[in-house]
């Protein structure tokens, strides 16, 4: 059986083994990175298709005439014209849970940074202020704690529930925004879960952890920022097209926001330049999509792939999003 992993080295750094692949697929191929003008040939003969970020729309799939499994290096399956492939007679699977602790640990990275002021108390020490003496006031760059504090949640998966629980340990009073269209949850079942507006309205910090839909594309905008608290944060692990850009950097820049942590933006690589990449913009931090990156959550991503393609040879659906 012919597979050919397109994109590998977005996802190994040389730091990953692939014993877990090689035993269920000894045919392997892996490709560093692949170009648009390299794709057609490179799968054309290819049953199976191991990608991270490699984008397979129609005339693409179209071309991949023995093409049975596409298994994608992650959660996201945007890059992946789902109606094509299901109209081919294509399976898709994906990888679901791998990075959680990685993708929390990232998101209270940028909460701790954002509150603790980190940066700005290092660079006073840098400058001297501190051995100024009894005129030292440090305190005046406001630390806040969190305990009493709101957090909002949108996105009550696996990530949005680790996020939160996290909160709790810190006090926090931890609210869900409602899915869109959906149900609460059961009875008796924490969090309480609100409107996104009446979420956005009373929580010190929100913290994005949802898919990118049709209906969640542009989800905050600057009617909803205009909802938020003068002193709020705002924190994006989850897909950059769920913020209008322009306008959180808009609320940042006016000082209507207190500060935003964002590791996604809406076309990556940032080829064009996108209005959160301006270095004046206070209490901005961005990070380069590296919230899932840590070795261990990349590691149990190559070999839960491994684990849905073995399902998939003995005729099982794991994984499956097509």
């Amino acid at each position: 059986m012919r597979a050919v992993f397109l994109d590998y080295e977005t996802i190994s750094y040389s730091d990953l083994g692939t014993a877990s692949l090689m035993r269920v697929i000894p045919t392997l191929r892996l490709y560093d990175n692949t170009t648009e003008s390299q794709l057609i040939e490179r799968i054309e003969h290819a049953e199976i298709v191991l990608l991270n970020r490699i984008k397979l729309g129609r005339t693409t799939l179209e071309a991949a005439t023995r093409l049975q499994l596409i298994a994608v290096a992650g959660t996201g399956t945007d890059n992946i014209d789902l109606a094509a492939a299901e109209e081919r007679g294509v399976g898709v699977c994906n990888v679901r849970s791998y990075c959680t602790p990685s993708v929390a640990q990232h998101a209270w990275s940028m909460i701790l940074y954002l509150t603790q002021r980190l940066p700005a108390f290092r660079q006073l020490v840098i400058e001297g202020a501190w051995a100024g003496g009894a005129s030292f006031r440090g305190a005046e760059l406001r630390i806040r704690e969190l305990r009493g504090l709101t957090l909002g949640i949108v996105g009550w998966g696996e990530l949005g529930r680790t996020v939160g629980r996290i909160g709790e340990s810190f006090g926090m009073r931890v609210l869900a925004a409602n899915r869109h269209g959906g149900a609460g949850p059961p009875e008796g079942k924490a969090p309480q879960r609100v409107l996104l507006r009446e979420l956005l309205a009373v929580a010190d910090i929100v913290s994005l952890h949802c898919p990118l839909t049709d209906q969640t594309r542009g989800m905050i905008g600057a009617a909803e920022l205009a909802l938020m608290k003068k002193d709020a944060l705002l924190i994006n692990t989850a897909r950059g097209a769920l913020i209008d850009s322009g306008a959180l950097a808009a609320a940042l820049k006016s000082g209507r926001l207190g500060g935003a942590g964002i590791d996604v933006l809406p076309q990556e690589p940032p080829v064009n330049a996108d209005p959160l990449q301006d270095a004046a913009i206070p209490n901005l931090l961005v990070t380069p999509h590296v919230a899932w990156a840590a070795r261990e959550s990349r590691q149990r991503c190559l070999d839960e792939m491994a684990a849905n393609i073995q399902d998939f040879l003995s005729g099982g659906r794991r994984g499956r999003v097509v």
